[in-house]
This record gives C-alpha cells, sequence and structure tokens, in this order.
C-alpha cells in the first residue's frame, strides 16, 4: 500500500469512527476534528506568503477567502485570478489545489464576488485480496457566491453562501460514500485612516465567521463530521515610506468553532465512552458546536487557549508594481503543529501580476515544508483600456 492509500485510508477511518483511543487529559495530541479540511487550505499566494494572513490586509481580486467585505474598497471595478498550490509534496507527488476567484463591483458601494475551489487527490490504486484492483480519484469541490456592500465610508459587510462536495469514497465500498454540504460566510472590513509622526497610515480592521452550514456525512448519514466553521479576526497597518514605496504589517488570529472531540476518562469503561462521544459529539447541532467550542476543551481554558491559530505578515510594495513578502504561522503542537515561516514576491503590470510563495515549515517531518503557491491575477479594467473600451 503506498503512502497516498495510507493517507486516504486515514481520512475514511476517521470520518466513520465511532470511538477514539484513550489518553490522559492535560498536555496530549488533541486538535480539532472536521470534514473537508482542505477548505481551511489558503489558496493565493499573497497571503500565503504572509503567514496566511488577509483578513484585514488591503484588498484585492483574492478577498474572498480572507474576507469578502473588502471587496467594495477596491481600486479596479472587477477582476478575476487563477491560483495553482501543489500539496504534501513531501508525501506524494500529484495532490494539489485549483482556485478561481473574481468580482465586480456594481456601482460605488456594492460588489458580487464568487470562487471555485477544487482538491485534487491524485489517483490512488486500491489492490483487492485476489491480486486484482483498480483506481479512484478523490476529490473535494466548493463554489461560493458573496454580495458586499459598504454600509459607510469606511466600513462594509458581506454575506458569501457555499456548496461543499467531497468525494473519498471506494467505488465499491457501499457504505462509503460523497458527502455534501452548504455554508455561510458573514464578513466585516473597516479601515480609516491614522497619523504616526508625520505619515497618513492606513488602519484596517477585518472579521470573517467562514463555513456556517450543515454537517457533512461519508456514511450515509450514519456519522457526520463538522465543516472547518472557522472564526478569523485580524489587523493591518499600511505605512507610506514615500511617494513609491509602501510597507504594512499584518496579523489575523485564527479559532475553529467546532466542538473538542471528547476523550476517555480513565475510569471510564468503552460503553459509556461510546455513548458520551455519541450524545456530546457526534450528535451535536453545527450551531450548539459554534457556541460550545469556546468552552469544552478537555484540558479547560489552558487548551481552549492552544487552539488559537497566530499569524503575522508584513509586505514591501514599490511603485504598486513589485512586492517582497515574509510571514510566519504558528499553531500549538498539540492542536496540529502547523508552524512555519513563509516568503513570497510579486510582480504587477497594467492588465495581469503574478505572484508566488514558498513555505518553509519549523517542525521537523512536516509534509507542508516546501510548499509553493503560484497566482495568475488580471485587472479587467486594464483589458478594457488596451481594448479602448470603458
Amino acid at each position: 500500500m503506498n503512502k497516498r492509500t495510507l493517507l486516504i485510508t486515514a481520512l475514511l477511518l476517521f470520518f466513520i469512527q465511532q470511538t477514539v483511543t484513550a489518553q490522559e487529559v492535560k498536555n496530549q495530541f488533541n486538535p480539532v476534528n472536521t470534514g473537508v479540511n482542505s477548505l481551511g487550505i489558503a489558496p493565493d499566494s499573497r497571503g500565503g506568503g504572509m503567514g496566511d494572513v488577509g483578513a484585514a490586509t488591503d484588498p484585492d481580486v483574492n478577498s474572498q477567502y480572507w474576507n469578502p467585505a473588502k471587496y467594495p474598497f477596491t481600486i479596479s471595478r472587477s477582476g478575476v485570478s487563477i491560483s495553482y498550490t501543489p500539496w504534501l509534496r513531501k508525501l506524494v507527488n500529484d495532490i494539489d489545489l485549483a482556485y478561481v476567484a473574481g468580482y465586480i463591483r456594481i456601482g460605488d458601494y456594492q460588489a458580487v464576488s464568487g470562487s471555485l475551489r477544487y482538491f485534487s487527490l491524485g489517483e490512488v490504486p486500491i489492490t483487492e485480496s485476489g491480486g486484482t484492483g483498480y483506481s479512484i480519484k478523490p476529490y473535494e469541490l466548493a463554489v461560493d457566491i458573496a454580495y458586499s456592500r459598504m454600509l459607510s465610508e469606511r466600513f462594509s459587510a458581506a454575506v458569501a453562501l457555499r456548496y461543499i462536495y467531497s468525494d473519498l469514497a471506494f467505488k465499491q465500498d457501499e457504505s462509503i460514500t460523497p458527502g455534501s454540504a452548504f455554508a455561510a460566510d458573514l464578513a466585516f472590513y473597516y479601515n480609516n485612516y491614522v497619523v504616526l509622526g508625520q505619515r497618513e497610515c492606513l488602519l484596517s480592521l477585518g472579521l470573517n465567521l467562514s463555513n456556517i452550514g450543515s454537517k457533512i456525512s461519508y456514511d450515509s448519514g450514519e456519522t457526520s463530521a463538522f465543516l472547518p466553521t472557522n472564526f478569523r479576526l485580524g489587523g493591518s497597518l499600511l505605512i507610506p515610506v514615500d511617494e513609491y514605496n509602501t510597507f504594512s504589517i499584518s496579523a489575523d488570529i485564527n479559532k475553529l468553532m467546532v466542538p473538542t472531540m471528547p476523550i476517555q476518562l480513565e475510569d471510564e469503561s468503552n460503553e459509556d465512552y461510546t455513548n458520551r462521544l455519541k450524545s456530546d459529539y457526534y450528535d451535536k447541532s453545527p450551531i450548539k458546536g459554534i457556541f460550545d467550542s469556546w468552552s469544552d476543551a478537555p484540558g479547560g481554558f489552558s487548551e481552549e487557549l492552544q487552539e488559537v491559530q497566530f499569524s503575522l505578515g508584513a509586505e514591501y510594495n514599490y511603485h504598486e508594481q513589485f512586492a517582497i513578502r515574509a510571514g510566519y504561522h504558528y499553531e500549538n503542537p498539540n492542536k496540529g503543529n502547523r508552524t512555519y515561516f513563509t516568503v513570497g514576491a510579486g510582480f504587477k503590470m497594467n492588465v495581469f501580476s503574478l505572484d508566488a510563495s514558498y513555505l518553509i515549515s519549523t517542525a521537523q517531518s512536516n509534509p507542508l515544508d516546501q510548499t509553493l503557491r503560484f497566482t495568475l491575477s488580471f485587472d479587467m479594467d486594464g483589458i478594457r483600456s488596451i481594448l479602448g473600451k470603458r
């Protein structure tokens, strides 16, 4: 069995599991478990080059993922981008994420935007006991559309609707089926100029509550997994150095608004734990799970703090044509240990821009290490200008 088959099998076993191994409560590896984990992968190179920051950075075509409420503040009236990320290259060579995003401003105060996300797990060979075999091509798909509007000169809000489809199923196993779900995002964005020293700087704040929706099941409803409902809060400060040079620093905090799976107590029987796991986790509604996620960690408040992820990023921009980026992302070792530095660069012309980023893991044997992202964006205003249209 190759590495990819082991990876897919592990995913499937999680989605249909009924029990977990007993562990100690304190200082344990106890990540928050969700379905459709690909929804949490940062798709574009700009945010990916700044440590996965984007809730309050200045608006761009890829704001759909980070905070769709930013779109009414874009300079261009419309744009489209295509992003590609080879994923988990330290494990296999054909897992990747493709992402397309675009927006259109309507008048001066509102915008409509959308995106398409396709996460492919490559081709997985399945060998049966008799020596025969076949291949499957598991994938996850999400498509969404958002409406955003300025509520004042400095403040905007947005709502997004999303359809999610996840097919991890073995074709000849009728007990494992593709899953689908619906979700919504609620986002807010605020910016204002502040004077620091003798410079007029742009201060921005952003909040995005994403993937609020139904559960997803891979076994015809016998068990179900929570979507990666996420709380993202960020701030950004854009500092003009001179007429041609700007510098920005941004930070995000993230927390999955998903219940933490309870663990088995030392004096608890397997049957009692199975019943408690069903009532306290699997039977819990998504809305109740959102509220409980802030206070249900088995290790108490200290473990709740461990579930908060931190991102810090910086960007230097020359004349809106060339950018250099760097960032850092931290996740507690007990909650996944996705801790890494990122670097990136971007080049922009009147019609298109090209961005790339690179991930450098600080955790040993991390499969995310050496992850590359590429993004090609098109400014539709620039294209219309070249064609002589307005």
